[in-house]
């Protein structure tokens, strides 16, 4: 893994300290918590591409040797489900 690039970041003591608790209630550290808003937001501005998210693979046929039924709920999201999934 590279290492990680270090900078001075200034904050306002306020916002600094709602960092603190925020990391605390997600039990990260303060560099973590940052780390994880910034990529969370570069992400949904489009600056940062996303990583992949697997595909589940199709359900095996039946003992029968049939498929499975066409008709029957799955856990699975259609693409327009799943594209509008990672925009919120």
């Amino acid at each position: 893994m590279p290492e990680s690039k270090r900078f001075l970041l200034r904050l306002d003591p306020g916002l600094f300290e709602a960092l603190r608790r925020w990391a605390n209630d997600d039990l990260r550290s303060i560099n973590a918590q940052i780390e994880y808003l910034l990529t969370d937001q570069a992400r949904r501005a489009g600056r940062l591409q996303s990583k992949p998210v697997p595909r589940p693979r199709a359900a095996p046929p039946t003992d029968d040797g049939a498929a499975p039924d066409a008709d029957a709920p799955t856990d699975e999201l259609s693409d327009a489900e799943e594209s509008a999934a990672t925009r919120r």
